[in-house]
């Protein structure tokens, strides 16, 4: 299923991604416990997506990042799970009515809700993860108790499309998503720039398949459920001699590994959020590396800040120079890949950080 992203959407977070990084990015989250002593009169909350907190992605880290400042603050995290995009308003309206100091809600489907509990609750805290909360792309929080926590993650996607077109035998690698959003696209840009990155450098010809850079469209399953339309998505892409797979959107990668097994060669697949290897080791020995976000730690500090009377609505935008996104290391593929390669990706994320290397994205200054 192909699904083409609104321009006046992109256009609007690009310009709330320019002003955000214009005024300055918020510093990569540092560890910090609170006071000891009292217990707390505060009662931090969350809210899933349908992908729920055992999704081994972003919902995960989120809620470890959530429990873990609860557990500090000497506080009991409340959780509720959504099954469905019906599911989130609804929800949140039940943490209000539960008297939540801080509402952290899990995604950018979930963005118009947070932002209209938000105008309604003006004294309550909301931190939305994935998410600039700028529904009328207007490049402002459209609330002022909102922090959003996003990632540049084309920056490190550039590195694992570097690396993929490094690996590649056949010369095919391939990317689809689970529905054409930036927080999903941006995965996929950079990867293709890393790719054409290689082939520049290299002079190879490695195809990526999925994503078109131009045209800003690409194969997507149109969900982010684990199921037959993944699946089928995944084998799509294998018919066509891929031997690296990038899935984007949350458990579509389950199936897409499904896939990979019954494919009967060697494809090597690229985590996204979290490191597969670590949050879900069935797939390990499927895992070339994995693209990675800093959401636990981004969360863990939001929700502590709002224990201690700190809260700050200014947005975490996670680079790889504050260390918000990286790559994962090799793992079990460490001896398959090519024994210069992790010098050259560390030469590649300075020169990122440097700005000698420019990696477009809607985030990107």
């Amino acid at each position: 299923m192909k699904v083409t992203i609104k321009k006046a959407a992109l256009g609007g977070l690009a310009m709330f991604g320019a002003a955000v990084l214009l005024a300055g990015c918020a510093a990569a989250p540092e560890e910090n416990g609170g006071d000891e002593g009292e217990a707390l009169d505060f009662l931090p909350c969350m809210v899933s997506d349908a992908g729920g907190f055992d999704d081994k992605s972003f919902n995960q880290l989120g809620f470890e990042g959530a429990t873990r400042a609860a557990d500090e603050l000497g506080v009991e995290l409340t959780e509720v799970q959504s099954e469905s995009e019906t599911d989130y308003a609804p929800n949140i309206t039940s943490l209000v009515d539960q008297g939540c100091n801080v509402i952290v809600t899990v995604g950018f489907a979930l963005s118009a809700a947070t932002v209209e509990a938000a105008t309604a609750n003006p004294d309550i805290n909301f931190v939305i993860i994935d998410d600039a909360a700028d529904n009328d792309f207007d490049g402002e929080i459209d609330a002022p108790n909102i922090k959003p926590i996003i990632f540049d993650t084309a920056q490190a996607a550039f590195l694992a499309g570097y690396a993929a077109a490094a690996y590649s035998k056949t010369g095919v690698v391939g990317t689809f998503g689970g529905m054409n959003f930036p927080t999903v696209s941006i995965f996929m840009d950079g990867f293709a720039q890393g790719v054409e990155y290689h082939n520049t450098e290299k002079g190879t010809a490695v195809k990526v398949l999925g994503w078109d850079p131009a045209a800003q469209d690409g194969v997507f399953t149109g969900g982010f459920e684990a199921n037959d339309t993944a699946r089928n998505t995944a084998q799509g892409l294998i018919d066509q001699n891929v031997d690296v797979l990038l899935p984007v959107g949350g458990p579509i990668y389950q199936s897409a590994a499904a896939a990979i097994r019954e494919a009967g060669r060697e494809i090597a697949m690229i985590g996204v959020d979290a490191d597969f290897t670590e949050t879900d080791p069935s797939v390990a020995d499927l895992m070339l590396t994995s693209i990675l976000k800093g959401i636990d730690v981004g969360t863990y500090d939001a929700v502590l800040a709002a224990g201690n009377d700190e809260f700050d609505t200014t947005p975490f935008v996670g680079t790889l120079e504050n260390e918000g996104v990286g790559i994962a290391p090799f793992h079990d593929f460490e001896s398959k890949v090519p024994a210069e390669l992790q010098g050259e990706l560390d030469d590649l994320k300075a020169a990122i950080i440097a700005g000698d290397i420019e990696v477009t994205s809607y985030l990107a200054e």
